[in-house]
């Protein structure tokens, strides 16, 4: 038994950056002009009555381009706000709770950090696995060692669900990643602390494209 929705897009998935020097509003914006596939609202330190706010403003020009829109962790809130899912962590609500509170159509993803978590990923539940940190990132400071590329390869031949590479990603590495499996690239601050989001958007999804991902 697999989960019973995928996003039909995993390619360019763009995580919010509450500390950005922008309004989320707007780098959003950007990054679905830039084609973005999936937005995540992540923001670990405000309440759930301003992500719901803040998911209600994104929410229609997600939907204009066909665009997910999930909210990291808050369970509760997204069965309060327009959002299609949530994305846990392994420390977060269990992703068997979330589905069974958001129901079988809701994107639900979990975060994996090792080989050993991406190996026991349950497909019945989970839709698409977060993995890294690939490389060394500034995003989170209490990120694990990163697996490098040799180490995702390996970690995500083994995982059962579609796979999103996290973690020191950039225009210029993108492409190696995809071609070392993954089905897609989370980013944060490389969309979010530059001078033209719109613009870094494009350049991540043009490196993503032009490499198809192994088949």
């Amino acid at each position: 038994m697999t989960a019973h929705f995928v996003p039909a897009d995993l390619r360019l998935y763009f995580v919010t950056d509450p500390e950005g020097p922008a309004p989320i509003e707007a780098t959003v914006e950007a990054a679905l002009r830039g084609g973005a596939t999936l937005i995540q609202i992540r923001d670990k330190h405000s309440g759930d009555d301003d992500l719901i706010a803040l998911a209600s403003r994104l929410a229609p020009a997600c939907r204009e381009r066909g665009v997910p829109l999930v909210l990291n962790d808050r369970v509760e809130a997204a069965t309060r706000a327009a959002v299609d899912g949530v994305h846990v962590g392994q420390s977060d609500t269990d992703a068997s709770v979330a589905r069974a509170r958001l129901g079988p159509r809701a994107i639900i993803g979990l975060s994996a950090t090792n080989l050993a978590e991406a190996a026991a990923v349950d497909a019945a539940v989970v839709d698409y696995c977060g993995l890294g940190p690939i490389f060394a990132t500034a995003t989170k400071l209490d990120a694990t060692p990163p697996l490098e590329l040799d180490g995702f390869q390996a970690a995500c031949a083994r995982c059962p669900v579609p796979v999103v590479a996290i973690g020191g990603i950039t225009a210029d590495n993108a492409g190696r990643i995809i071609e070392a499996g993954a089905d897609g690239v989370a980013v944060v601050t490389a969309i979010s602390r530059t001078d033209d989001p719109e613009v870094a958007t494009a350049a991540l999804r043009a490196a993503v494209d032009a490499r198809p991902p192994r088949g």
